[in-house]
């Protein structure tokens, strides 16, 4: 299936990204399901940063809220809430957009093995914003969580997998070309002796062409396939693309 630009007219604005996206990593996620072995499991996780401001307005208005009347408003127990004291500092902050599926041990707790992200404008959009999603995905790979990284975000001029590379201190040869703005990375953290490394499959993608199948890895197990193109071609069909 050739890779299309969801940014783009005329795509866009006519067909929001985001649903798309959704419909993607559903895609992603039910495939996984398919190979996955029995005692692991894949779901989707969609977060946008700028649901938080929705939290917090949430929060202010329970400040308000009555507890001493139950659903059918007689009186009950009045329990004082409790204010914490005026904060001493406010920093600013970036919460990253997250679009992504998650692979989960059921024998373990539904600990996190695997994710594969799905990346958003948003994640790019900014320096802080670029940080923020490079940070997030250094602290997976830091955890020993397989990792892919899928971003088909034309318009900005920047690659997360450089930026990672950056903040790990590592050298600037194990970047990608400045000019792979389209692409798809695989992580792998593994100890091999006493040394702890990442191997990495690095794709540059294209507007036209194929995508990739690239390799999951679940920690402390084997590696799955995920067959992106697969996948993509799957959710442009039920978006009607």
């Amino acid at each position: 299936m050739p890779l299309l630009d969801h940014f783009q007219a005329p795509l866009d604005p006519r067909r929001a990204w985001e649903s798309f996206h959704s419909r993607w990593a559903n895609s992603i996620a039910d495939q996984l399901n398919e190979v996955l072995p029995p005692r692991f499991f894949a779901q989707v996780q969609i977060h946008l940063g700028s649901q938080v401001e929705a939290d917090v307005a949430e929060l202010e208005l329970s400040a308000g809220f009555d507890e001493s009347a139950d659903g059918n408003g007689a009186g009950g127990v009045a329990v004082q809430a409790w204010a914490p004291p005026a904060a001493a500092l406010t920093m600013p902050a970036v919460f990253p957009d997250d679009m992504q599926v998650v692979v989960r041990d059921e024998l373990d707790d539904a600990r996190l093995v695997a994710v594969v992200e799905l990346v958003s404008p948003r994640n790019k959009d900014r320096p802080e914003s670029r940080l923020a999603f490079a940070a997030k995905t250094a602290a997976y790979l830091q955890r020993g969580v397989g990792l892919i990284t899928v971003d088909i975000i034309t318009g900005r001029q920047f690659n997360l997998h450089n930026e990672l590379i950056r903040i790990l201190g590592h050298d600037p040869s194990l970047s990608m070309p400045g000019d792979a703005i389209l692409y798809a990375v695989a992580y792998r953290p593994v100890r091999r002796g006493q040394i702890d490394q990442i191997d990495a499959w690095p794709v540059i993608l294209s507007l036209g062409s194929a995508l990739p199948i690239l390799p999951l890895a679940l920690r402390g197990f084997r590696v799955v396939p995920v067959e992106l193109d697969a996948a993509y071609e799957d959710a442009c069909r039920r978006s009607r693309l």
